[in-house]
């Protein structure tokens, strides 16, 4: 059974994606332990405890400094003895020890064909915005895993979803979620915790 932590700093949505999936074994051999995020109003708290899943706020703006913020996170986490961690829209940067001891076993969601419109300042609306700026006419949602960069890490899976005439930023955003991050995010996860995912250097290889 695979143990998942899940962190988030919003909404939830992808969170509730991980929650549905588990609950109608589209994700198989997985146990949600814990929730846990930078931001005590996150609706996604909200999510876990409807669920009966513990959960917890571990806010940086709680403690004196950003390293002590740190060693309290990592103990959070720790204690939930997780054999994967999701980052469902965390908005907090991971500890480099905390990368370096969940090597491969912490994976991103992040709503864009890595490696376009990607890495430090393109996170929520923000992509999209830059992508119909941009005009293409394809977008997409990447899964992959947490390295030392931002949004670096070797890439288990990828979607494309089309743009459309008239879309807003907030539309586009709906879309690439429903048609992407909420199916590829449950899929990466019953692949991990099934032993299908094989990661060699950058590179992932997965098993059918």
């Amino acid at each position: 059974m695979l143990n998942v932590v899940v962190l988030v700093s919003g909404g939830g949505t992808n969170l509730q994606a991980i929650i549905d999936a588990v609950d109608s074994g589209v994700i198989t051999n997985t146990k949600i332990a814990g929730v846990i995020s930078n931001n005590k109003n996150a609706y996604a708290l909200e999510r876990a405890k409807k669920h009966g899943i513990p959960n917890q706020c571990i806010s940086p703006k709680d403690y004196e400094s950003r390293e002590i913020f740190n060693q309290e996170f990592m103990k959070a986490v720790d204690a939930l003895q997780p054999d994967l961690i999701v980052l469902a829209g965390f908005l907090v940067v991971i500890p480099a020890e905390m990368i370096a001891k969940y090597r491969n076993r912490m994976i991103n969601i992040h709503p864009s064909l890595i490696p376009a419109f990607c890495g430090t300042g393109f996170y929520g609306l923000k992509v999209h915005e830059r992508a119909l700026e941009r005009g293409v006419k394809v977008v997409g949602a990447t899964v992959h895993f947490v390295d030392e960069g931002t949004d670096t890490g070797p890439i288990i899976l990828q979607k494309a979803v089309e743009v459309e005439q008239g879309d807003t930023p907030e539309v586009l955003q709906r879309r690439v979620m429903e048609q992407a991050e909420w199916k590829i995010l449950p899929r990466a996860i019953d692949l991990i915790a099934n032993g299908k995912v094989k990661v060699e250097g950058h590179h992932v290889t997965i098993e059918s």
